[in-house]
């Protein structure tokens, strides 16, 4: 992949009123942070960042900060504000990272294989973790962590601990976290010809519905971008 470029001017207004006069120009107010520099408010093009969200590695794509007569340096897109009505770009954080200097993000996970439990039993397969946070040097971030749930039966589960990545990576949630499983449908019991329906407020004679077996194939939810 190509190395994304992103130029940011240094600003020395602060507040609402200078946010809005940047945001006519069709910039955003943004800052950079971390390292062993100070942080250094400045302004950039949100079209850039949409060119990052929507790169093969999303919000881990390690990109060249330009900034002006201060040089360039390496940094990641940390955080970002969006207007909620709009959708558009109101501020950005960038966080200055060394390539030889660990640093922690988030991966997304993606779904390898159809689980048995839904092909065979027609259960619902669930994604309890869309993303996994994993420590390693800036040059190892993956795109994303495979799991293969082809042997998930009904009731079965992956946890972090069944999850297998490269050595140089390390997994940094909890060993004991569910990340998917494969539950069983509950559906109610067909109504009996003949029978008196139950007063309104009133349980139903004969208890809980009967719990069946589903036999549509359920789609496993896939990973998606996370707004902050």
């Amino acid at each position: 992949m190509a190395e994304i470029v992103v130029n940011a001017e240094s600003r020395s207004e602060r507040g609402k009123n200078a946010a809005r006069r940047l945001r006519v120009k069709g910039l955003i107010p943004a800052v950079v942070y971390g390292g062993k520099g100070d942080a250094v408010p400045v302004s950039v093009d949100p079209k850039v960042l949409l060119r990052v969200l929507r790169s093969e590695t999303g919000r881990n794509t390690i990109l060249k900060l330009d900034l002006g007569t201060e040089g360039k340096t390496s940094a990641i897109l940390k955080q970002w504000q969006l207007d909620p009505v709009k959708e558009n770009f109101l501020h950005a954080d960038f966080y200055r990272i060394a390539m030889d200097v660990a640093l922690r993000v988030k991966v997304p996970i993606a779904v390898k294989g159809e689980a048995r439990g839904v092909k065979t039993d027609g259960g619902i397969l669930e994604l309890i973790m869309r993303f996994i946070e994993v420590e390693c040097l800036p040059g190892d971030i993956p795109e994303r962590i495979e799991i293969d749930v082809a042997d998930l039966g009904i009731h079965d589960a992956l946890r972090i601990s069944n999850i297998l990545v490269n050595a140089k990576i390390k997994i940094m949630d909890d060993a004991d976290q569910v990340v998917v499983h494969v539950i069983a449908v509950k559906e109610e019991a067909a109504p009996v010809a003949g029978a008196a329906p139950a007063a309104e407020g009133e349980a139903a004679a004969g208890g809980e519905p009967e719990v069946m077996k589903k036999g549509k194939k359920e789609e496993a939810p896939t990973g998606g971008k996370e707004k902050e």
